[in-house]
């Protein structure tokens, strides 16, 4: 159907549309037009993903001096590939209205180990090795040695699109992963450089936040992308937690014995050189002098691996002069790891800022902050020039001078927190230095500097107000929307109390309280008698949810739950249980509030509440789905609480479901799943939760629709 949204028309590949998908596109124009970022809350499976490509497209082909460029995140690959199915619905239907191919390409983008089709290349099980193996074939200095002697190994797909993939763009469509490489093979080029250089005059391109959050890679391969680009998050609920990820490193004792080796094979290599080529070390020493943007003008097959951090100012400063030489540099790396396993050795868990760090550093080992800040490029800068091949045996050197770089550049938003051995085995000496990151807005602030629009968007991302202060941005709308249905499909309720009226709660005064514990299995048990089909359970934590689940075997509640479903068990990944994430923990909390004037409490609720909305978000998947959505914890009552989660969930939240104990929840569960069960038809949804076109102009209609979204 075509759209009329405030003046723009608006192409929609289905017959009929969600009123919801109208509000929701309505507030993206309205951001759009006032160039500005947006926080949009849409409830889950009501097609926001076709609602933003229809409405961004649409305002490309209308205004095309005013967006270039549509840049869509996602998290995972599967996402990716669906966003690209629904584009290419949408040019397909484009193309049935107008008749003609439309002059549009969008392209998903991803690692080599998604995109690499060469044989040998390809069959690596792990994307490092993909990585190292990829500029193994095709760095510079390789391609030159193999220009020498054609007997030596190179990659046939990069010497194709080098010769002549730069010069045929791609041919307009829209292509997945799979089209990428199909594309590839006809051709003979490689796909993951054909993509990464297309992406440059696509009109939509699909990839993975940390090609624009992580600035290792943004710096790759987002460098070039338009101002007048809209950036789409989307799932964006925990794109703080991606953004505090992407800036933070853990170094480990196995990492420092690796870098004493790779400094060892630098000194030898260094060394061989100095005997047979010394024109070489001194050409790159001339180059140092004159700063290191010029030392870093490589080849796109050569960044391997860019730099975490620095401004621009210090890329035009000559690189001092204690690191100039190889020599030199080796062995202030070599000082540094020395300090670092020293540091790490103590027997207990310290908790400092980074200016602590390199005052106790400089008293320690005389190394100062200047040099620290260009180890990442200066190392870089060295590994191009001893031509080293395999950059995956040098991962260890290279991530400690990307912390190297980072300690000394960000003296707030930072904490280290040295680890002397994990919980599991408080016994056995196991070190790990953390540098974490604790303001989410230092890797996307970039983004919204450099996007004139930046659009974050997610099914649960209540309360809305909590992103702008943590993530440091003005945003021009914040809106969340209703779900309008045709019959209630959602049925969340709170259960407070057990049967034997002992109030149920998570909290950890009454975690060990075995009536509470009880209460919880019976619950399961009970629902698990009337549900028909599949139940997911979600704990606080691992080690709560293992707890739980040994009482519940002693008890013999697990096996009356084995007679009505299978039960599957998640297992645990081991960093939940570590002191550092106690440490760091608090060490936030002090940060948001000390910064950007969010109590503990506020930030604490939020979070817990984001995770729960995005737990029971899970049960609905469209709006002929149904579910049921259980808060067993008698404080989901308090309206504080409540309050915090999505508006599309909190208005099916009755009076009457506020504290129940377990049989009346089961009473709720079999009353709203006898009425599930009855026929739905497609009809019964018209014109309510529905909408063909004629019912959409309709002065009604468009009233309702109005009220959909609620500013905030």
């Amino acid at each position: 159907m075509k759209l009329n949204i405030d003046g723009l028309l608006v192409y929609f590949p289905y017959d009929y549309i969600y009123p919801e998908q109208f509000s929701y596109m309505l507030e993206l124009k309205r951001t759009l037009d006032a160039k500005g970022h947006g926080v949009l809350e849409m409830p889950s499976g009501t097609g926001k993903t076709v609602s933003l490509l229809s409405l961004i497209v649409a305002y490309q082909r209308a205004r095309p001096l005013d967006v270039t460029k549509l840049i869509y995140c996602s998290r995972t690959v599967p996402e990716i590939e669906k966003v690209i199915e629904e584009l290419r619905k949408l040019m397909d239907f484009y193309e049935k209205e107008l008749g003609e191919k439309v002059p549009f390409l969008g392209l998903a983008l991803s690692s080599r180990k998604n995109l690499c089709i060469h044989p040998e290349v390809s069959s690596l099980r792990f994307g490092k090795e993909v990585d190292s193996r990829c500029l193994s074939l095709t760095a510079s200095y390789v391609r030159a040695q193999h220009q020498r002697d054609g007997s030596l190994p190179a990659c046939r797909f990069f010497e194709e699109f080098d010769t002549h993939g730069r010069e045929v763009p791609i041919p307009y469509g829209i292509y997945n992963l799979d089209d990428l490489k199909a594309h590839g093979r006809q051709k003979g080029w490689c796909p993951y450089f054909l993509a990464r250089y297309s992406i440059l005059h696509a009109n939509i391109v699909v990839y993975s936040y940390h090609y624009l959050l992580d600035p290792k890679i943004a710096d790759l391969v987002s460098k070039e992308l338009a101002k007048k680009s809209v950036v789409v998050f989307d799932e964006a609920h925990n794109i703080d937690n991606v953004c505090i990820d992407s800036m933070g490193v853990n170094i480990t004792r196995r990492t420092l014995d690796r870098c004493q080796a790779n400094v060892t094979t630098l000194q030898a290599t260094i060394q061989k050189i100095k005997e047979t080529d010394t024109r070489r070390l001194a050409e790159e020493y001339r180059r140092l002098v004159e700063g290191l943007r010029e030392a870093s003008t490589a080849r796109e097959t050569d960044l391997y691996l860019a730099n975490p951090v620095l401004p621009d100012e210090i890329l035009q400063e000559a690189v001092p002069g204690s690191i100039r030489t190889a020599e030199h540099f080796v062995g202030f790396l070599k000082r540094f790891v020395a300090y670092l396993r020293a540091r790490v050795r103590g027997p207990r868990v310290v908790q400092e800022s980074p200016p602590a760090f390199l005052k106790d550093l400089y008293e320690k080992v005389c190394i100062e902050r200047k040099p620290l800040r260009f180890c990442a490029e200066r190392l870089r800068s060295l590994l191009r020039t001893l031509e080293i091949v395999d950059m995956a045996d040098f991962s260890a050197i290279t991530l400690v001078a990307n912390f190297a770089t980072l300690v000394s550049t960000y003296s707030k938003g930072f904490t280290i927190i040295i680890e002397p051995f994990d919980n599991r085995t408080p016994t056995i000496s196991n070190p790990i230095l953390h540098f974490s990151c604790m303001d989410a807005s230092i890797a996307i602030k970039p983004v919204f500097e450099r996007f004139q629009s930046v659009i974050i968007t997610s099914g649960t991302l209540s309360p809305l107000d909590i992103y702008p202060k943590i993530l440091d941005f003005r945003p021009v709308t914040m809106a969340t929307f209703t779900m309008t249905l045709a019959r209630t499909c959602l049925c969340p309720m709170i259960v407070g109390r057990g049967n034997d009226q002992v109030a149920i709660s998570s909290k950890f005064e009454t975690r060990e309280d075995i009536a509470v514990i009880r209460n919880y299995g019976n619950l399961l048990l009970e629902l698990s008698a009337v549900v028909p089909d599949g139940i997911v359970a979600f704990f606080t934590s691992y080690q709560y949810m293992e707890n739980i689940v040994a009482s519940w075997y002693e008890q013999g509640i697990l096996e009356n739950i084995q007679r009505n479903k299978l039960i599957f068990i998640e297992t645990q990944d081991g960093a939940e249980t570590s002191m550092a994430l106690e440490k760091y923990q608090e060490a936030r909390l002090e940060y948001l509030r000390d910064q950007f004037q969010i109590r503990e409490n506020d930030f604490l609720t939020f979070d817990a509440m984001r995770h729960a909305a995005q737990c029971v978000g899970r049960a609905l998947r469209g709006k002929t789905d149904y579910g049921l959505m259980v808060f067993a914890d008698k404080r989901f009552a308090r309206a504080d609480k409540r309050g915090k989660l999505p508006r599309w969930i909190q208005e099916h939240i009755t009076d009457a479901n506020l504290n129940l104990t377990v049989d009346e929840a089961v009473q709720v569960a079999k009353f709203f799943l006898r009425q599930m069960a009855q026929p739905f038809h497609q009809e019964d949804q018209l014109g309510l939760s529905l909408l063909t076109l004629e019912q959409l102009q309709s002065e009604e209609v468009l009233q309702r629709i109005e009220q959909i979204a609620q500013q905030v």
